[in-house]
């Protein structure tokens, strides 16, 4: 993250310190940098600008409400995956027109909405989807526009929760029977044709598994319009990494590269779905120590962040730099960094060496994507706050919830 450097021995996000926003805000709270989101939406402009192209934000990666609207106002479209997520992005002024609804179990609910909304295309992903969006469409007198989601067959490299390009995914149609669904959709009577679909995969970090993948979908759009079937945009998904520890994702702009020289002379316009690389390194999670437990194996540093703020290394097993946000001059040492919740799988981090103190703040990095959109009430603890920095301007996005707000909608037996 570019935009988080010290000053001073104190660490800041552009051009405030946090240690200022956890007296000011609390802790837990989540902070994103506003020069960090709008760098990662560049980087991609830059990258694809030889292949004309729409980026298609992945919400579920991070769906605050400030978050998307500026992705909007960058002339970003949205990659939805329900019902709310589409409210979320019409919440925030984003143009139905630009968003792309993917998802395996879409209901007749959640179809009508986004179809009264006007969207761009629906992702669909079975044969009986396809047969329950033309039913609603006809219902409403509209015509859907669609896409299918193909599933390449390609291994992502990646970890197996997050891989979704696989025959045993449950993502998708399998592309061996993608033509036969597509000529299934051409004859029903409130669908129109618009895309094909693929995603791989999260957290790539090899560009060959893409690559792959693009090729196995370009010649199924070929062999497409061969049949008559011709379509307007090709959708090539997201899933481009980011650095946690010591990985090296794949660099955006030798994609674009790539994919410039197998779009030449097409017609079809390149989509795409980045969410963790637009999000992750713009955001952290700031927490601070309530307890130093020393013990005959291991010392903890137990902290006010919990697995309900912060799922990814529970869920994942995945690994997140952990800073002191304060440098003290002492001696650092080994701590397991964990949670009050009432699980043995609470933790944020094994075996990190930090020179802390009870009450210092720690920043937990690259925590901008599945961090806030994945947080839960779980042991009832009242989700986090969220703050936006935009250079020594600080906005609250979300306020912290509490005890009352996380009852509402609950009621007593009589």
């Amino acid at each position: 993250m570019n935009t988080l450097h010290r000053i001073d021995g104190h660490l800041h996000l552009e051009d405030v310190a946090l240690d200022s926003l956890a007296e000011r805000f609390g802790t837990p709270l989540y902070v994103y940098s506003r020069a960090a989101l709008e760098a990662a939406c560049r980087a991609y402009a830059n990258a694809f600008a030889a292949t004309p192209h729409l980026i298609c934000y992945a919400v579920k990666a991070n769906s605050s409400l400030a978050i998307l609207n500026l992705f909007a106002r960058l002339g970003t479209g949205f990659d939805i995956v329900s019902g709310g997520e589409l409210a979320r992005v019409l919440a925030a002024g984003g143009d139905p027109g630009k968003v792309v609804f993917s998802g395996v179990g879409k209901s007749a609910a959640e179809m009508r909405a986004a179809l009264e909304a006007g969207i761009l295309c629906f992702n669909v992903e079975s044969e009986s989807e396809l047969h329950r969006l033309s039913r609603v469409a006809g219902e409403l007198g509209r015509t859907a526009p669609v896409s299918l989601r193909v599933n390449p067959d390609v291994d992502a490299r990646t970890h197996p929760y997050i891989s979704t390009g696989l025959r045993q995914n449950k993502f998708g149609v399998p592309i061996a029977q993608a033509h036969a669904l597509y000529r299934l959709a051409a004859s029903l009577p409130h669908l129109a044709i618009v895309g094909i679909d693929c995603h791989i995969g999260s957290q790539l970090t090899d560009l060959s598994p893409l690559a792959d993948a693009a090729d196995r979908v370009l010649a199924l759009v070929d062999a497409l319009a061969a049949d008559g079937i011709a379509l307007d945009h090709i959708d090539l998904g997201g899933g481009i990494g980011i650095r946690y520890r010591d990985e090296t994702p794949p660099d955006l702009a030798a994609y674009g590269r790539v994919l410039a020289q197998k779009f030449m002379g097409r017609r079809e316009t390149l989509l795409l779905e980045p969410g963790r690389s637009l999000v992750g390194n713009a955001g952290l999670l700031l927490t601070r120590v309530e307890y130093l437990k020393p013990g005959e194996e291991k010392n903890f540093a137990i902290v006010d962040a919990a697995m309900n703020d912060l799922m990814r290394p529970a869920l994942y097993e995945a690994f997140h730099e952990i800073v002191a946000v304060n440098e003290r001059n002492m001696p650092a040492r080994r701590y397991d960094v964990v949670g009050p919740i009432c699980e043995t799988g609470d933790f944020i981090g094994f075996a990190r060496d930090l020179t802390i103190e009870e009450g210092d703040l720690l920043a937990i990095l690259s925590a901008g994507a599945y961090g806030m959109s994945m947080a839960s009430n779980y042991n009832s603890r009242p989700r986090a706050a969220e703050a936006l920095i935009d250079k020594n301007k600080i906005h609250l996005i979300r306020e912290r919830e509490t005890l009352v707000t996380m009852m509402v909608g609950e009621r007593l037996i009589d």
